[in-house]
C-alpha cells in the first residue's frame, strides 16, 4: 500500500485559514457615513475601518489611503443623495424643485442629516485644504448652474432685465446651506420646507407684459 507523502508546509497550506473576503459597495457605504457624519478631517483610520468592518490592510488595498476612500465616498454620495439636478421650464421651477428635494433628502432618518459637500470639510487643517478646495468648488459649481438658469430666464423676458442672476444664485446656495444646517440641529422635514417656500416667495415677480415687450424691442 502507498502511503500519500504530506510535507509540513503542504500541511500549514491546508489548514492556514484564508484571508476574509468582504463586500467592497457596503465598505465603501460605511466609510461614506463616517465622512459624512464625523468630517473629513475628524475620521480616523481606526474609525474607518471599524465601521467597514475590515483592516487598515485591506483598506489600503482596496481603496488606497484615506485621501482616495473619501474621493470615492464623494462620488457614491453625488450618485446617491444630495442635490437633484436642475430640472423644469425655467429657473424659477427648477431651483423650487431641488429646494423640495433637499428638504426631503436633508432630513431623511436613513443617513446622516444634511450635506456631505457642505459639511465634510467644515474642520479641514491645513494638510487636508486640497479636500476643502474640492468640496468648495462642488459648491460653487451649484450656485453657477443656478445663475445660468436664471440667466436665461432674463434673456428669455420671464425676469426683469433688472434681476441680477449672480445674487439671486448666491441667495438660493445660501438658502441651501441654511436648510443644510437646520437638518444638522434637528429641523424636521416640514421645516425645512416652509425654509424653502419662504425662500420661493422672495424670487422677484414676472415683468409686466409691456414691460417685457418694451425691452425687447430696445
Amino acid at each position: 500500500m502507498s502511503r500519500t507523502n504530506t510535507t509540513p508546509k503542504t500541511a500549514e497550506r491546508r489548514t492556514r485559514p484564508t484571508r476574509r473576503a468582504f463586500d467592497r459597495d457596503q465598505a465603501l457605504a460605511a466609510a461614506l457615513r463616517e465622512f459624512w457624519t464625523h468630517g473629513y478631517e475628524t475620521t480616523s483610520i481606526a474609525s474607518l475601518t471599524e465601521a467597514m468592518g475590515i483592516r487598515p490592510p485591506s483598506l489600503y488595498a482596496a481603496f488606497g489611503d484615506k485621501r482616495q476612500l473619501f474621493e470615492e465616498a464623494v462620488e457614491l454620495y453625488k450618485r446617491t443623495y444630495g442635490a437633484a439636478p436642475l430640472r423644469g421650464p425655467d429657473a424659477r421651477s427648477a431651483i423650487a424643485a431641488m429646494l423640495r428635494h433637499l428638504a426631503a433628502d436633508y432630513t431623511d432618518p436613513s443617513h446622516p442629516p444634511g450635506c456631505l459637500i457642505i459639511s465634510a470639510a467644515t474642520n479641514c487643517g491645513r494638510e487636508s485644504q486640497d479636500v476643502k478646495a474640492k468640496l468648495r468648488a462642488m459648491r460653487e459649481d451649484t450656485k453657477a448652474a443656478f445663475a445660468s438658469r436664471i440667466r436665461a430666464d432674463i434673456e428669455a423676458g420671464r425676469l426683469a432685465a433688472t434681476a441680477d442672476a449672480d445674487k439671486l444664485a448666491a441667495f438660493y446656495a445660501a438658502v441651501v446651506q441654511g436648510m443644510h444646517q437646520q437638518a444638522c440641529d434637528g429641523a424636521d422635514r416640514a421645516t425645512l420646507q416652509h425654509i424653502a417656500d419662504a425662500a420661493m416667495a422672495a424670487w422677484p415677480a414676472a415683468p409686466h407684459p409691456a414691460t417685457a415687450a418694451a425691452d425687447a424691442n430696445g
